[in-house]
């Protein structure tokens, strides 16, 4: 049975809304992109001497277990481009494993809900728009 997983996507280095939509693409590794928010340019979180970043969300359909979507996740980043840098720093993509099929976890390197979800505008509003926090469908 699968799992709805809704993951948060971030770039601002480069073509960052390519990057992005080149993002979105590859999850296919990961399961099946049920819906996609549209995509917003908007100011850096944490260190905000960076360029804007574009950000979207997308409602996935996954077979795969939590810790084993997040290693997907990360592979992706890895080859579309994303190197080692310093947190909240720029970077060509970010793949972020928000909320997974309703579930709390807490585990080394495995946190979910994502635990600055809350904080964040950049992803509340483009998890709103793919319904993430629909009635009857999963909330922080």
């Amino acid at each position: 049975m699968s799992a709805v997983a809704y993951i948060g996507i971030g770039s601002n280095l480069g073509d960052a809304r390519f990057n992005v939509r080149r993002a979105v693409r590859a999850l296919g590794e990961a399961g099946c992109v049920r819906q996609l928010s549209s995509l917003r340019r908007t100011v850096p979180w944490g260190r905000t001497a960076q360029p804007s970043f574009v950000n979207a969300a997308v409602r996935l359909e996954t077979l795969l277990p939590p810790r084993e979507l997040l290693a997907t996740l990360q592979r992706i980043e890895r080859r579309l481009g994303r190197r080692a840098s310093y947190r909240w720093g720029p970077r060509v993509i970010d793949l972020d494993l928000l909320l997974y099929d309703g579930m709390r976890i807490e585990e080394p390197g495995l946190l979910v809900p994502h635990p600055r979800l809350h904080e964040r505008s950049f992803v509340l509003e483009p998890l709103t728009e793919v319904g993430a926090f629909a009635r009857g469908s999963e909330a922080p």
